[in-house]
């Protein structure tokens, strides 16, 4: 199994992002799949997670400013973050999980910053 997470980078405070989570290895319609983030000296905290069956939910911090999707067909994940602000700078990780296994990406950074 791998999930591939791309897109990080420096955005400045108020801009957008888009991160993209190519996955391989599971079937993917069946697996909810969900972005999380760490930010330096905190812990793991959910941004925004998609259920198998396509119903969407996001964290609290980004409500409102964020949108999660993904291409059943080809296997990806997407997170976009609107009005984005130096408290959103944090790794920001990939994950697959079912009933029975939980899988992570590698993460990539993102850095909110003027």
């Amino acid at each position: 199994v791998q999930l591939q997470a791309s897109g990080g980078g420096l955005v400045q405070p108020g801009g957008s992002l888009g991160l993209s989570c190519a996955a391989s290895g599971i079937s993917f319609s069946s697996y909810d799949m969900a972005w999380y983030r760490q930010a330096p000296g905190k812990g793991r905290e959910l941004v925004a997670v998609i259920s198998g069956g396509g119903l969407t939910n996001h964290g609290d911090s980004v409500k409102g400013r964020c949108i999660i999707s993904r291409n059943i067909a080809r296997s990806m994940l997407y997170l976009q973050i609107y009005r984005m602000r130096p408290e959103d700078t944090a790794v920001y990780y990939c994950n697959a999980r079912n009933n029975f296994q939980s899988y992570w990406g590698q993460g990539t950074q993102v850095t909110v910053s003027s």
